[in-house]
């Protein structure tokens, strides 16, 4: 019987992400359905109702959001409580710390060839990219660095093929995030 790994996201931006990212970490018996909110709070709001009618069987399911300004626990306990509430006990919350524009400012190479922008791998170094999840304005950092060529949904749509999954990435989040997918579609 297959298996589908249901994705809860904040905004477009992550679902463009998740749907170049998805098919090369899950086995090809593992479906996936990537299901969009309208920030934040519409994801609060409506995660218990979408858990609790959700009728695919053998489903399994991922809750993604930014960390923003908000306490990294106590945003994950909060979505995890949510999951409770809606009867799923076995839910995988994973944070973007802070923004999910961290997990591109992670693996500079991946902007440098998906926005087609000479010279930004080399700035891996720098201070505040060698951990990239402590910058409270990873968005605002991508848009500097590119010179204001990152835009949310298209910049995913074009780095995303050229993220490296292997575990280079320097946001640890990404990472996490990554890892959670593998355990959750069956991946050792």
């Amino acid at each position: 019987m297959s298996r589908t790994l249901v994705v809860f996201v904040e905004e477009t931006s992550a679902k463009t992400l998740l749907e170049t990212i998805l098919p090369k970490i899950l086995p090809p018996e593992v479906g996936h359905r990537i299901v969009p909110f309208e920030g934040k709070s519409d994801l609060e709001k409506q995660l218990i109702g979408k858990i609790r009618g959700w009728k695919t069987p053998n489903s399994r399911f991922l809750v993604l959001r930014d960390q923003d300004s908000g306490d990294c626990r106590k945003v994950k306990e909060h979505l995890l409580e949510l999951c409770r509430q809606a009867g799923c006990t076995d839910a995988l919350v994973r944070i973007a710390c802070h923004e999910l524009e961290a997990w591109y400012l992670g693996d500079l190479s991946a902007v440098e060839r998906g926005l087609d922008i000479r010279g930004i791998s080399g700035q891996s170094a720098a201070a505040k990219f060698r951990d990239p999840d402590r910058l409270n304005n990873a968005a605002q950092e991508l848009k500097l660095l590119t010179r204001g060529t990152y835009q949310k949904v298209g910049g995913s749509r074009r780095i995303a093929p050229y993220l490296d999954l292997s575990g280079q990435n320097r946001s640890v989040s990404f990472r996490m995030f990554c890892d959670g997918i593998r355990r959750l579609g069956g991946i050792p």
